[in-house]
């Protein structure tokens, strides 16, 4: 695999990039999934956590992945 699909060290502004995070579509009342490792690369997670708290959505981890599930309701986990 290419050393450099997967930087260890952030290039740009972290705020720039949760900026282009949650201001795609999918952000407005939808989903968003990210991989952790790769959150991880770009902004840390826990900078990503505090975020996702900050605007009050639901975060859920699986396998490999972040959901973040862009609204403020309840969500009820049916299985």
């Amino acid at each position: 695999m290419d050393q450099n699909c997967f930087p260890t060290r952030r290039q740009s502004d972290p705020d720039a990039w949760i900026d282009l995070v949650f201001s795609a579509k999918a952000a407005n009342g939808g989903v968003v999934r990210r991989a952790i490792g790769w959150v991880g690369n770009e902004v840390g997670h826990d900078r990503f956590v505090d975020e996702v708290r900050r605007r009050g959505y639901h975060l859920l981890v699986t396998q490999n992945q972040y959901i973040v599930v862009c609204n403020t309701g309840p969500v009820r986990m049916l299985f």
